[in-house]
């Protein structure tokens, strides 16, 4: 544990904690001082000016990042005939109706996001203390209750990800991995930059975003400056 202590303290040296960097420069910063042994995640984290206990300010959706989060998620999808099909066909991982539930029910876990067409949510409703807890639960606005399964697989399987504001209005998203090109996690952040602008309540008064910071997963922030940000 000392060992970890002296990296994070020494890249954490590296990092002017009052200074918000252009983002092609966070990014750098962030490659540069990554220390962990593994190709790590690099996050994004947004405080945003909401309530989410105002219905129109609890956000949540999803959207496609340009080049993947370098993580392939395991899909479960609940639907039956030509829809278990297509599910099939687009790489979802496990298909099923009454069955599935009843294994999920008994401690069946092998997947990472749930996916359901809309005629098969009088079973999935049944998963709900399951699921709900795990925030796996179907959404429409997250676009896994939908018609469109095969799309809707494709998508995650592609590096949809899915995001939700927390009880103090924050924002988090995985945005790919050290390994990847500077230029692909600016492409990726600003997406999700782009997405979380267009997400804005029109309630929301003064600066709707407080602050905005990037890291590897084990890594010190650095403060991005939204200006710096082309959208």
């Amino acid at each position: 544990m000392a060992q970890k202590g002296k990296k994070y303290t020494a890249a954490l040296a590296q990092v002017d904690r009052e200074k918000k960097y252009a983002l092609t420069d966070a990014v750098a910063l962030v490659k540069k001082i990554t220390f962990e042994k593994f190709d790590a995640g690099v996050e994004v984290a947004l405080r945003l000016n909401l309530d989410p206990r105002q219905a129109e300010q609890n956000l949540r959706g999803a959207f496609v990042l340009p080049h993947g989060t370098g993580k392939t998620k395991r899909v479960c999808v609940f639907a039956q005939g030509d829809k278990a099909k297509e599910a099939e066909e687009a790489g979802a991982d496990v298909v099923g109706g009454e069955e599935l539930a009843e294994r999920i029910l008994k401690g069946f876990f092998e997947f990472d996001v749930v996916v359901a067409a809309p005629d098969m949510m009088a079973v999935v409703g049944k998963l709900g203390r399951t699921l709900g807890p795990k925030g796996m639960m179907p959404n429409p606005k997250t676009g896994t209750v939908t018609m469109d399964i095969g799309k809707a697989v494709s998508e995650i399987k592609g590096g949809k990800v899915s995001y939700r504001v927390d009880k103090v209005g924050n924002m988090h998203s995985l945005v790919g991995k050290v390994s990847f090109s500077a230029d692909q996690l600016v492409e990726n952040v600003t997406s999700f930059y782009e997405t979380m602008l267009r997400a804005k309540p029109q309630t929301v008064k003064g600066t709707y975003v407080q602050n905005f910071a990037i890291s590897s997963t084990m890594g010190p922030g650095v403060n991005i400056d939204p200006d710096s940000i082309s959208v």
